[in-house]
């Protein structure tokens, strides 16, 4: 069992070993039955562990996917002021599309309606496989704020300038669904000269690391 003990430390698996207890009637058995048991035995602990570890691995690289969608639009027309993470009613079949990366934020904002905060105009496209049961691409969804958050958006929200945009749609480390959201205000022209020419400088000297380092 030492053997089997040291695979799993090396695993870092905190699995104990499953001791075989014989009865007294049992010390009947030979030697060499016994020694082929035990070795039938780690065979299978060593089996499990390696799936173990492989559905480890499987599950951390799933979950450092990059975001399903991004709005683009919103870091370059709005001044970003406060951002804000929210969880997404969805339907199964938009659960699954999502999945794919079927998603499109352009053109899409967020609003309070009462108490309650809504997705408005975000696109999700059918999931192909649904069949019948499929769900209308750009139907409003609800968000999941805590009451405290609501009220701080409302009244920032009442202020003038102010507007809240959907960032971009991820998936969590628990494999949940989450958009991020801003408060945001809406950019001047030269403001948006400024970030392009900001960002094509930053390009640039990308581009010269790059090649000095080759």
């Amino acid at each position: 069992m030492r053997i089997y003990e040291r695979f799993c430390a090396s695993l870092r698996l905190k699995t104990k070993p499953i001791l075989v207890r014989l009865k007294p009637q049992d010390h009947r058995l030979k030697t060499e039955s016994l020694s082929r048991w035990h070795c039938l035995l780690l065979q299978n602990q060593v089996s499990a562990a390696i799936i173990l570890q492989m559905a480890a691995k499987s599950r951390k690289n799933k979950d450092k996917q990059g975001p399903v969608a991004v709005n683009k639009k919103a870091y370059r027309n709005f001044e970003i002021v406060d951002k804000f993470e929210a969880g997404l009613s969805l339907l199964g079949t938009e659960v699954k599309s999502l999945r794919i990366g079927a998603a499109d934020l352009s053109g899409s904002y967020a609003r309070i309606d009462g108490q309650q905060c809504w997705l408005v105009g975000a696109s999700i496209t059918q999931y192909s496989q649904a069949g019948a049961r499929q769900h209308e691409p750009l139907r409003k969804r609800k968000l999941l704020l805590h009451k405290a958050e609501i009220r701080k958006i409302k009244t920032k929200l009442e202020q003038r300038g102010f507007t809240f945009v959907p960032l971009q749609i991820y998936f969590n480390d628990r494999g949940f669904a989450k958009i991020e959201l801003a408060l945001a205000k809406g950019k001047r022209q030269y403001d948006k000269r400024k970030t392009i020419t900001e960002r094509d400088q930053k390009r640039d000297l990308d581009r010269s690391m790059k090649k000095y380092h080759r």
